[in-house]
């Protein structure tokens, strides 16, 4: 009866460490590029001004079609 016990907190812990390990590299590593992915793409730098610019235009087109 034990044993089932045993193998039952083994697989819990293994599956905690696994979540864990997970939680950890998407949030805290600094390995990491920025992204969940972690290549180092376009997708971890964020251009603000463009983002603004975007923003903008879309706002300019909403008053223009109105």
């Amino acid at each position: 009866m034990w044993i089932q016990y045993l193998i039952i907190v083994l697989l819990f812990a293994g599956a905690a460490f696994y979540v864990g390990r997970i939680f950890w590299r998407a949030f805290f590593d600094k390995s990491a590029a920025g992204c969940a992915k972690g290549c180092g793409s376009a997708c971890s730098v964020i251009d603000v001004d463009r983002l603004q610019r975007t923003i903008e235009l879309a706002a300019a087109r909403e008053t223009k079609a109105s």
